[in-house]
Parts: structure tokens; C-alpha cells; sequence
């Protein structure tokens, strides 16, 4: 699927598709604007002109338009077929606010590197995991369970699937926290929690991409 085969030690992996494009020139911007690690992007169907944009930006563009998964279901795919040692994916709808490469030395051998989703923990009153922003070694093997269980069951979307085949004990197993900054859910700040030293502001829902378009035509 690769159209790059070069193998990279660390990457950053992103991906859309036509629904979700418009975002991406805002992603890379400020993305760039602090980092300087390869990117890789996944395109799950995007437009030709996106298509060319992404061809002038990204390390290694990964093709999965021939797949039954679609949207954001399609994340573990990208993800199991990314050509790096050390991956972390990160939605477009993050909005990149300084360095992250720091993030790598956070990865742990056969765990997925995710931040608690704390307002989605207040409301079930369990413990769940954000996937927007995901690092990994290699591809641990519950990765690969990802993918097979978003392959068979595709529920509401990939973070739901991913929180099905997990219990209590597996999370502790499988999942390794990443600190919040790293993934600054909007809901945080509508409830009024701020941080100035978050690094990943990530902008949910459809309120998330109101102020997208802002900050893109402001």
C-alpha cells in the first residue's frame, strides 16, 4: 500500500478523506511550524488536488482507497501499515501548538500510547481512551486486534471498537497514559479547564470544527 517504501526509526501519521480534507493544509501548517520529524500521510479517498498537496508535504503517503472500511474506521489500517519503527498518530483535527517529538520517548514496547478521555470517563463513569492522538512500537499486538475487531464490527467509531475489546485488566495491559497535554480535548475547555503548557489541542465534534474554520479564515 505504501508508495514510499523507505523505513522510518519515528514518524508522525495522519489521514483523511474528501469529508474531512479540508482540514489538512491547516494540520501540516502547524505542524510545521514547530516540528520537523517525518509525516506520514494515510489517504482514505481524498480529492486529486488534495491528493498532489499531500504528494508536496508528507514524507510517504500510504493508499488505502481500495478498502470496505470507511472514515475514521480505516485509522488501524493506517496504523498497522505505516512504515516506521515508532508511529504516533494524530487526527487532523488536532491543532499542533508546539514540539512534540518528545512524545517517542513516552512509547512503550506492546502498548498504545493513549490519553484518558476524561469528560467521556465523567459521563460512562468507566475508564476510556482517546484515539486521536495514538504511539506505538512496532505493531503490538493489540493494534492488530484493533483492526480485526473494526474489520468485523464497526460500532458508532474506531475509539468505541477499540474500548469493546478491552476490560479493566487488559487496559493496564495494553494501554499506556499518555498526559493529556499531548491531547487537549475541547470539551476540556468548555467545561473550563485550560492548560498553558498543552502541546495537542484537539478540537471534537462539530463545535471543534466551527472553530477550525475560524482560526482558517481568521
Amino acid at each position: 500500500m505504501a508508495i514510499k517504501l523507505k523505513k522510518f526509526d519515528k514518524a508522525f501519521l495522519t489521514g483523511c478523506d474528501k469529508k474531512t480534507e479540508w482540514m489538512l493544509p491547516w494540520f501540516v501548517e502547524n505542524y510545521k511550524k514547530y516540528n520537523d520529524l517525518p509525516i506520514i500521510f494515510a489517504d482514505f479517498g481524498c480529492s486529486n488536488q488534495v491528493k498532489e498537496y499531500a504528494s508536496k508535504q508528507f514524507h510517504a503517503i500510504i493508499n488505502f482507497t481500495n478498502t470496505e472500511l470507511r472514515g475514521w474506521f480505516m485509522k488501524p489500517l493506517a496504523m498497522v501499515n505505516c512504515p516506521a519503527v515508532d508511529t504516533v498518530w494524530v487526527d487532523t483535527d488536532c491543532e499542533i501548538l508546539s514540539d512534540i517529538s518528545d512524545i517517542f520517548k513516552l512509547i512503550k514496547n506492546e502498548k498504545l500510547l493513549m490519553a484518558e478521555d476524561h469528560p467521556l470517563i465523567k459521563r460512562r463513569k468507566e475508564i476510556w481512551h482517546n484515539s486521536g492522538v495514538v504511539g506505538f512500537r512496532n505493531k503490538p499486538r493489540i493494534l492488530k486486534a484493533w483492526l480485526e475487531q473494526v474489520k468485523n464490527k464497526q460500532i458508532v467509531g474506531d475509539q468505541e471498537v477499540l474500548h469493546s475489546i478491552l476490560n479493566p485488566i487488559t487496559r493496564m495491559t495494553y494501554i499506556e497514559d499518555l498526559p493529556k497535554e499531548y491531547n487537549w480535548l475541547r470539551i476540556h475547555i468548555d467545561d473550563g479547564f485550560d492548560s498553558p503548557n498543552k502541546k495537542i489541542m484537539h478540537w471534537t465534534g462539530p463545535k471543534g470544527k466551527i472553530k477550525i474554520r475560524s482560526k482558517m479564515d481568521g
